[in-house]
Parts: C-alpha cells; sequence; structure tokens
C-alpha cells in the first residue's frame, strides 16, 4: 500500500521553488501513481523526467514495491485548477461553464485573487435595425462560481 501523504510530501519537496504547481495527484487501487505538473511558462519535459527519477529513487529507496508512475504536464483540455492556470491563459480563449448551467466562450482578460473576467460575443436586438449585432460582453466570475474553466481549443 503506498503512503499517499508521503508521495505527495516528496513532490511537494521537489517543486519547491521552481515555479511549478501540482495540479493533479492520484493513486488508485492497483497503486498507479498520477502527477500532472503545469508553470506559469509552460512544462519542460525535462523537468517531468526528472521529477519522475526522484519520485521512483525515493520510493524505491523506502521499500516501496508493485506501483507505476506517470508524471507529465497537466491536459491542455483539462479544467483549470490554480489562480496559475487562469493566469497562463491570459489573452486565450476559454470555455467556461457557470454554477447555473450556462456556457460562455470567450477571452480571458483579467484575474484576481477572488475572480477572472471574460470577453464574449453576444447577439443583441438594436432598435431600429432587424438584424441582431454582435456587441463584447464583459463578465466576471468568481472561481467558486463555475463548474469549470477550461482552454477552449478552436479547429
Amino acid at each position: 500500500m503506498i503512503d499517499k501523504q508521503n508521495v505527495q510530501n516528496l513532490i511537494q519537496e521537489k517543486l519547491q521553488g521552481t515555479g511549478y504547481e501540482l495540479i493533479t495527484f492520484q493513486v488508485n487501487a492497483q497503486n498507479e501513481i498520477l502527477v500532472e505538473v503545469d508553470k506559469l511558462e509552460g512544462v519542460d519535459v525535462d523537468f517531468c523526467a526528472t521529477l519522475n527519477h526522484f519520485l521512483v529513487e525515493s520510493l524505491d529507496a523506502q521499500g516501496v514495491e508493485d506501483y507505476s508512475l506517470e508524471v507529465g504536464s497537466v491536459s491542455l483540455t483539462a479544467p483549470f485548477v490554480t489562480k496559475m492556470q487562469y493566469t497562463k491563459h491570459l489573452g486565450h480563449d476559454v470555455e467556461v461553464l457557470a454554477a447555473d448551467g450556462k456556457k460562455y466562450r470567450g477571452t480571458l482578460v483579467s484575474v484576481d485573487e477572488e475572480s477572472f473576467t471574460i470577453d464574449t460575443e453576444v447577439m443583441v436586438a438594436v432598435e431600429g435595425k432587424k438584424r441582431k449585432q454582435k456587441e463584447i460582453q464583459t463578465l466576471t466570475f468568481a472561481y467558486n462560481a463555475v463548474k469549470y474553466t477550461k482552454y477552449d481549443l478552436k479547429f
């Protein structure tokens, strides 16, 4: 059995002062360990290899056996978990699912300690015109008032 707290402490020790943040940490019943990290400037594959090597050496030294370990960067389509991820995607298109179930797409324009703001296009009726016109609407969301926010991949 893997001591999850021990592994998490090892990860945090190695991340200290690197600018990397732990985004996902899971250990399942089959002793499969998943570690996903992110950094404002992007994730370096060499750092992931170094973290992987460090964890293998540390777990082996502690006598931990029969586990698998996967260390990598967070998926591009995964919801944001930390404020750093919001900051990293400033100026990019995002998809927001609000707590009320409404989905918004727009450009992430600002991030602060409690909320973030997007600019989104909406169609509005203009007096004297037959067709609706596009208008930019600025929406602010508290982090805890959304089900998820993620990078909006457009093809």
